[in-house]
C-alpha cells in the first residue's frame, strides 16, 4: 500500500456514557477528524463499546460470560449503525470487521484478513474492528481490544498506533501526564494505577503491555484522550497524551507476525550456551534444552526461556514435545528463521 497505516483504538469509556449509551457527540468528532486523515493514511479503527451499548437490553444484566456475549450481539449492530451515520456525513463508507484470535494465530487466516483490509482501503472504505465476542472461545479470546489493536498494527506494519483512554495518557505519581517515554521499563510500569474502567476490560497495565510489544516491533504509540476538540489530530502530531518511542526493529513481516500474532502453547528452558547461540542467530538444538513445559505439537509456537526462566524469544517448533523427548539424538527444535529474539 502506498499510504502509511494508522491504527486508532477507542475504549468503551471513551465512546459511551456511564449508562452504556453511545456518546454521539464523540462519534461525530471521531468521524470528522478521521475523515480529514483518510487522504494521507490507510486507517483502521478498533472500537470497543458493543457490550456496553447492548447490555441495557438484557433483563437483570450481571456481566456473566453468556450475558456479555448476548449484549455484544445486541450492541454490535447498534454501534456500527451509529458510526455509519456520522461517517456518511463525510461521504465515507465503513466496514465492520469482527475478529477472533485464530485470525492472527494462523498465518493463512491473517493473510486473508490483510487482503480484505487492503481491498477496503483501495475502495476508500474504513474498517472498524472489534472482537467477535458472540462466538470467541474464552480460552483463545483477546485479553481486550488493546491487544487486538496491537496485533493489527504490528501485523500490518502500521506507522503509528493511537490508543484513547479516559485519563488522557500515562499519569505519574502526582496525577500528571508523562509526555514522553523512550522505553517501557520497570520504572515506567511502577507508576501505573491498576484500576480498570467501569465499562471496559483493560486498564493502563494492559495498554502498556501491548504498547511495549508495538514499540518493539518499530511502531510509535500515543496514548491520549478524546476530551479535546481535535484529540485524534493532536495525538497524531504528538501534541497531547503520552508518546512512546518506537524501538529499532529489523524483523521481516513474517517474524513480526510470529512475534505478535501467535498463540503460545508451551515453553522451553535453555542452558546458557543455547541462549547465546540463538541470540547469535543460530538454530535451536535439543542438546541445549533443560526442560520442556506444557504440551506443543509440530509447527506450534513456544516461548523460549533462559536458565532463570526469563523470556528471551519465541519460536515455531519443527517437532512436537513428545517427538523431542523420545529422540535419543540431538534435533533442530526450531530453525533460526523461525525464532524471534526479544
Amino acid at each position: 500500500m502506498s499510504k502509511p497505516i494508522l491504527v486508532i483504538k477507542f475504549g468503551s469509556s471513551s465512546i459511551t456514557h456511564t449508562n452504556g449509551e453511545v456518546n454521539e457527540q464523540t462519534l461525530e468528532k471521531i468521524a470528522a477528524q478521521v475523515a480529514s486523515l483518510q487522504h494521507d493514511y490507510s486507517i483502521v479503527l478498533v472500537s470497543s463499546g458493543a457490550v456496553a451499548a447492548g447490555k441495557a437490553s438484557l433483563k437483570h444484566y450481571k456481566g456473566s460470560l453468556s450475558e456479555r456475549k448476548a449484549a455484544a450481539a445486541v450492541g454490535n449492530p447498534l454501534l456500527i449503525a451509529k458510526y455509519n451515520h456520522y461517517f456518511q456525513k463525510f461521504g465515507i463508507s465503513i466496514a465492520q470487521s469482527l475478529c477472533e484470535r485464530h485470525h492472527f494465530s494462523k498465518r493463512e487466516s491473517f493473510l486473508q484478513l490483510k487482503e480484505t483490509y487492503q481491498e477496503l482501503w483501495r475502495n476508500d472504505i474504513i474498517p472498524i474492528a472489534n472482537e467477535n465476542d458472540v462466538v470467541s472461545n474464552v480460552e483463545l479470546k483477546f485479553s481486550d481490544n488493546d491487544e487486538l489493536a496491537t496485533l493489527i498494527a504490528t501485523g500490518f506494519g502500521a506507522e503509528k498506533l493511537l490508543i484513547s483512554t479516559s485519563v488522557g495518557g500515562l499519569l505519574d505519581s502526582e496525577g500528571q501526564i508523562i509526555r514522553h517515554v523512550a522505553e517501557i521499563d520497570s520504572s515506567i510500569l511502577g507508576v501505573v494505577n491498576t484500576d480498570t474502567s467501569s465499562t471496559g476490560l483493560g486498564g493502563m497495565i494492559s495498554k502498556l503491555t501491548f504498547t511495549r510489544l508495538a514499540t518493539r516491533m518499530g511502531i510509535k504509540v500515543v496514548i491520549f484522550g478524546l476530551d479535546q476538540a481535535n484529540g485524534i489530530l493532536d495525538a497524531l502530531h504528538e501534541n497531547i497524551g503520552t508518546v512512546f518511542e518506537a524501538q529499532a526493529a529489523t524483523l521481516s513481516a513474517r517474524q513480526k507476525w510470529l512475534a505478535s500474532g501467535s498463540v503460545i502453547t508451551g515453553r522451553i528452558v535453555l542452558d546458557k550456551g543455547a541462549v547465546k547461540a540463538i541470540q547469535n542467530r543460530k538454530s535451536l538444538l535439543s542438546v541445549g534444552v533443560l526442560e520442556y513445559i506444557g504440551e506443543f505439537e509440530k509447527g506450534e509456537v513456544v516461548e523460549i526461556l533462559d536458565p532463570t526462566k526469563n523470556s528471551v524469544a519465541i519460536a515455531r517448533t519443527r517437532y512436537s514435545k513428545s517427538e523431542l523427548m523420545a529422540s535419543k539424538e540431538s534435533r533442530e527444535v526450531a530453525n533460526a528463521d523461525d525464532i524471534v529474539i526479544w
